[in-house]
C-alpha cells in the first residue's frame, strides 16, 4: 500500500468536498477507509494499492470531476 497526499485547487463548498469523495471511494485499489478530504487545506489523503491503481488514474478521475490537482505526493 502507498500513501498519497494530493493538493486540489482550493474547493469552493462541502458539496464538492462529498462528490470527490465518492468518487474516490468507487475506484478499485483505493481503501476506502482512508479516503480523507480536508476542505480547510483543500487535501486529499488516501492509500492505494500500486498494483490496482496508479496516482495518474487517481488524479484523472478528481480531475474529470472538474477540480484541479496541483500536486501530488505519494510515499
Amino acid at each position: 500500500m502507498k500513501s498519497a497526499t494530493i493538493q486540489l485547487e482550493t474547493l469552493t463548498c462541502p458539496s464538492c468536498m462529498l462528490k470527490i469523495e465518492s468518487a474516490l471511494k468507487g475506484l478499485s485499489g483505493v481503501d476506502q477507509d482512508t479516503v480523507k478530504i480536508m476542505f480547510n487545506s483543500s487535501k486529499v489523503k488516501l492509500d492505494f494499492d500500486e498494483d490496482k491503481i496508479s496516482i495518474d488514474q487517481i488524479e484523472d478521475s478528481i480531475k474529470r470531476l472538474g477540480y484541479e490537482v496541483v500536486k501530488s505526493r505519494v510515499k
